[in-house]
């Protein structure tokens, strides 16, 4: 478990070890609580599909990254059993973030909306996800 009040610091380090997204999709993560993560990165040519637009694995994984940060902190190991994404617009800015926010935490299952928008504020994506883990708050 990681504790609920654990340093920023120490949650980034811990998460490294989610090496596609902090390594491959260059994933940061800009605040973590129980219940509650930020995340971004930074749009690069790697991001773009072959139309130039940011490509829907790119935003997903954001997208989980959050998600499992969210769940994680202060909980019994938590993974996500279920995930609805819906691409909504195009971002007009330079930075993808995701803001992961827990809907229901229950004994074994959590409830997330996580929302996906550039540093403008441009909506990009909404996904919904239910996590597993047990002895959960």
């Amino acid at each position: 478990m990681i504790d609920q009040d654990c340093p920023i610091a120490a949650v980034r380090d811990y998460f490294a070890n989610d090496h596609f997204a902090t390594e491959a999709c260059g994933c940061r993560v800009v605040e973590a609580e129980c219940g509650h993560a930020v995340c971004e990165f930074d749009i690069a040519e790697i991001h773009l599909n072959a139309q130039g637009g940011v490509m829907g694995g790119a935003i997903f994984t954001l997208a989980d990254f959050a998600l499992a940060i969210a769940s994680n902190i202060g909980e019994e190991p938590t993974v996500a059993v279920d995930n609805d994404i819906r691409f909504i617009g195009k971002p007009k800015g330079k930075t993808l973030r995701a803001t992961s926010d827990v809907d229901k935490s229950g004994r074994t299952l959590g409830f997330y909306t996580v929302k996906v928008t550039d540093e403008l504020g441009t909506p990009v994506a909404v996904m919904t996800a239910t996590s597993f883990g047990r002895n959960r708050h």
